[in-house]
């Protein structure tokens, strides 16, 4: 049988990376989303093992301890991961899975699975990323603005990623990173 692919999306905050990990699996066969863990509190409308599997800080912190974590990071005060189990698993059965991680989870993933292909997702401009930020009206201004004053260190890690990919349209972004997955899954 042949294994899965392990695919990751990052880049940063507003991307559109959880619509297009979301329209990329319902259009890839054999493609399952991988959901993070975190220890933030849920926003509107999030579920519980859908969104993400929400966890206090002192369980989360167990998890590493027992090493039930592929990756893991602190991000904005937040501890955020991937449950091991469920990536192998699924890879073993021959599943992909796509993951949307930060970039210090990516890297550790890549660490671990060299053969995993990791995608940068970027903005069309700062400023149209400033737009979406403000549009879809989940932080505060002070939280925009920190996210803002991030992109430029989350930046310096696109030069470790395989491909990188401008989300200016999603019908064209989403035909662009279904090319990128078929390719990976036909090579070795």
């Amino acid at each position: 049988m042949k294994k899965g692919k392990l695919i990751v999306l990052s880049g940063p905050s507003g991307t559109g990376k959880t619509t297009l990990c979301r329209e990329l699996v319902k259009r890839i066969p054999g493609l399952v989303f991988s959901i993070s863990v975190t220890t933030r509190d849920k926003r509107p409308g999030e579920k519980d093992g859908y969104d993400y599997y929400f966890l206090a800080p002192a369980e989360f912190k167990r998890k590493i301890k027992a090493r039930e974590f592929l990756e893991w990071a602190k991000v904005y005060n937040q501890f955020y991961g991937t449950l091991k189990k469920p990536i192998t698993d699924n890879l073993a059965q021959g599943v992909s899975v796509l993951l949307d991680i930060d970039m210090q989870g990516a890297l550790q993933v890549k660490d671990k699975f060299p053969q995993a292909v990791l995608i940068f997702i970027l903005p069309p401009s700062l400023a149209e990323l400033h737009q979406r930020l403000i549009r879809r009206k989940r932080d505060s201004l002070a939280t925009i603005a920190r996210r803002m004053k991030q992109i430029e260190e989350e930046m310096k890690y696109i030069p470790q990623y395989d491909q990188v990919v401008i989300n200016k349209d999603l019908a064209k972004t989403v035909k662009s990173l279904q090319a990128i997955i078929k390719n990976s899954r036909n090579s070795r």
